[in-house]
């Protein structure tokens, strides 16, 4: 299944990941959610570039095993994050029996391909009854900008469209949010504005360096500390109204 996706994408987030107020907070959230939804297995963490996102499912205490199609992400996982399971594959290629995987993750990929609702099919035959799928997401299609060009994305999602997506392929939605409500109006005015008025210049990988760590220092502590609600939000099982992303748990039917 072709995926869209930057050559050197899992180079450029490498260099961003560690000391992104985003990647950090992205983590927290998806960590209190699997907490709040527990797998019954291991979680299988489908195209985890560089297993940034696998290393924090680890360090919280759940088993985690990395499916990545790209050499270099497979490299820095192996060799920088130490993730001690990785797939060099796509999931296509991966070799895995049907009914087989516990749990999924699906942090920021549905986004880059195209047959987005032929891939959940597909995954969903792959987990066990009753196994579950986290996923991340861009959220708003009216936030698009250059941005999700140059990453190659093909949409954006609200929550109603990414449940709908789920839904119909035959999973249960257990829970579904927003998260990175602060950054909504940001985005809009450093991303999309620009974007839609043609002004939108072409963006080095030190721009987005520079906006993962909101300049560093105490713009980057506040911005995470205003964050850091969504968190307790999400513990809580709480839905929120907004946000740059969205974030999802469904289950396979335990009878299908």
């Amino acid at each position: 299944m072709a995926v869209s996706y930057p050559a050197d994408g899992n180079a450029v987030c490498f260099q961003l990941e560690d000391d992104s107020f985003w990647f950090r907070h992205r983590n927290r959230c998806i960590t209190a959610v699997v907490g709040q939804f527990p797998p019954a297995g291991a979680i299988l963490d489908i195209g985890g570039g560089n297993g940034f996102v696998a290393r924090a499912l680890i360090d919280a205490g759940y088993d985690a095993t990395l499916v990545e199609p790209g050499a270099e992400g497979v490299l820095n996982a192996r060799t920088h994050r130490k993730i001690p399971n990785v797939l060099h594959a796509t999931l296509e290629d991966a070799g895995l029996a049907p009914g087989s995987v516990a749990a999924a993750g699906l942090f920021d990929v549905i986004e880059h391909i195209e047959d987005d609702g032929g891939f959940i099919a597909r995954l969903r035959t792959l987990l066990t009854p009753g196994g579950l799928v986290y996923v991340t997401v861009p959220a708003h299609q009216r936030l698009w900008s250059a941005t999700d060009v140059d990453a190659g994305h093909f949409r954006r999602y609200s929550v109603p469209e990414l449940r709908e997506r789920f839904e119909r392929a035959g999973f249960d939605v257990l829970y579904a949010t927003y998260f990175f409500e602060a950054l909504v109006v940001p985005f809009y005015l450093m991303r999309t504005l620009p974007y839609a008025l043609g002004l939108a210049k072409a963006r080095a990988a030190s721009d987005y360096q520079t906006e993962h760590t909101a300049g560093g220092g105490l713009v980057s502590a506040l911005l995470e500390k205003l964050l850091a609600r969504e968190v307790g939000a999400i513990e809580r099982r709480r839905t929120l109204m907004t946000g740059t992303s969205c974030l999802l748990v469904a289950r396979k039917a335990a009878a299908a």
